[in-house]
């Protein structure tokens, strides 16, 4: 379904698959150095050793990542990556190792997950509780790439949900679909070709046949939601993931009917506005410094936070970095959302306190974002230095916002309303013109 780039088998590790050294990217004072060393003999050593340190800091290095997106950094970035490489093959030991002792597959048994709804820690035995806490502690520090098909459908519940259907249920519904034209397919059509142009796979026919699919098969089981700019990116990773449609199909339906809030990709985009609501509260409460003076700048950070909500991250971090937060998304649910939002700007609150353009906080976070290829600095941050942060916490937050955003929402639709009448009644009619 893949070819071959998308169809190999992902290592245990972060696995770069091309690495191209950049030769037009480096300082221009190690150029100028070459250029007038004859004309300087005594002083040729010293200067070239101080424009090599400062050309190795500039030199420019591009790869694939594991799952085809190329990565372009500094030598800094690949010292960065190939830590985050050993971390990733360590933790496999673990996962491998627990396998060996608690049996294979021990992390697919019913009620292990923490995403689990209707359980109770008090209805779980003393081993499937002890399971629950290994699993959370095993997923925070990342899931092992070859499992992660396996342990996210188990986690998330989407292996649940799909036993509720006749096996040839995706097979019978893009059949059904085949050919039909709706607001949605048009849309889709539109966005398709925008969605990670240049990954070796999504960006040829058979990459955007497959994604369309699954996006557009998706639309006709849930009218409601349809399709939402946003969930493109996150189909697209998806599938990249779990190498088949059928899986990413599951995963995008858990993940919008049990995972998410409600109504965040519905045509008000009204669960996306309480989330913005909500993040706003949280970013008081744990950054306050950061949060009074961004006020003060009538900065709105949902002009930045609204991306990250709706693409999952998808379009803002590394592909590795959102795949770990993602991990943790499926197994525990939205609240590490709220999480890394937060950790992003803890990371980045004295830069922030020295912005005083809004032009200048965009790009702090832009490029914070664009450089997190250590997903352990983020998520250390996001679980340590945060604070309390329950899932009881943030759905009272929630209830707490919705009927605001739900009046805003109707204000917009009479003021729109309003202007459409104004308008009918300027425009004269047929019978006033003859």
């Amino acid at each position: 379904m893949f070819g071959t780039q998308a169809q190999r088998e992902v290592s245990n590790g972060f696995s770069p698959k091309s690495l191209h050294w950049m030769t037009n990217l480096i300082s221009s004072s190690r150029q100028n150095n070459n250029n007038n060393s004859s004309s300087n003999n005594n002083n040729n050593n010293k200067r070239s050793n101080l424009s090599s340190t400062k050309a190795q800091a500039f030199l420019s290095v591009k790869f694939q990542d594991l799952y085809g997106f190329t990565v372009e950094g500094n030598i800094d970035d690949v010292n960065v990556l190939n830590e985050v490489r050993e971390r990733v093959r360590e933790q496999g030991k673990v996962w491998w190792a627990l396998e060996a002792s608690k049996g294979a597959n021990w992390y697919l048994r019913p009620q292990i997950s923490s995403n689990t709804e209707g359980i109770t820690v008090a209805s779980l035995k003393p081993s499937v509780l002890a399971d629950t806490i290994a699993l959370k502690r095993l997923v925070r520090k990342g899931i092992p790439p070859v499992l992660r098909p396996k342990v996210w459908l188990s986690a998330s519940g989407a292996v649940k949900k799909r036993s509720t259907v006749p096996e040839s249920y995706y097979d019978d519904l893009i059949g059904a679909i085949d050919g039909k034209d709706t607001p949605a397919t048009r849309q889709i059509d539109h966005d398709l070709p925008r969605t990670f142009p240049c990954h070796p796979w999504l960006d040829t026919p058979e990459g955007q046949a497959s994604l369309r699919r699954v996006l557009v098969g998706y639309s006709f089981r849930d009218s409601d939601v349809g399709y939402c700019q946003g969930l493109n990116y996150v189909a697209a990773l998806l599938l990249l993931v779990m190498k088949t449609e059928e899986d990413a199909f599951w995963m995008l339906a858990v993940l919008l009917e049990n995972v998410l809030v409600n109504d965040c990709y519905t045509d008000n985009l009204s669960g996306c506005h309480v989330e913005q609501r909500v993040f706003r509260d949280m970013l008081a409460k744990k950054c306050p410094r950061i949060s009074a003076h961004l006020e003060a700048m009538e900065f709105d950070v949902s002009l930045v936070t609204t991306e990250w909500f709706l693409c999952l991250f998808s379009k803002s971090l590394p592909s590795e970095t959102t795949m770990r937060i993602w991990d943790v998304l499926f197994n525990e649910g939205a609240n590490v959302l709220f999480r890394a939002a937060l950790a992003i700007f803890k990371m980045k609150e004295e830069e922030l306190l020295r912005a005083h353009q809004i032009g200048d906080v965009i790009n702090i976070l832009q490029q914070t974002t664009h450089d997190m290829y250590d997903p352990d600095e983020l998520l250390t941050v996001a679980f340590d230095k945060i604070g309390s942060m329950t899932t009881n916490t943030i759905a009272k937050q929630r209830k707490k916002q919705e009927p605001a955003v739900l009046a805003e929402i109707d204000q917009r639709i009479r003021r729109l309303n309003s202007l459409k009448v104004d308008e009918n009644q300027s425009i004269p009619s047929r019978s006033d013109s003859l």
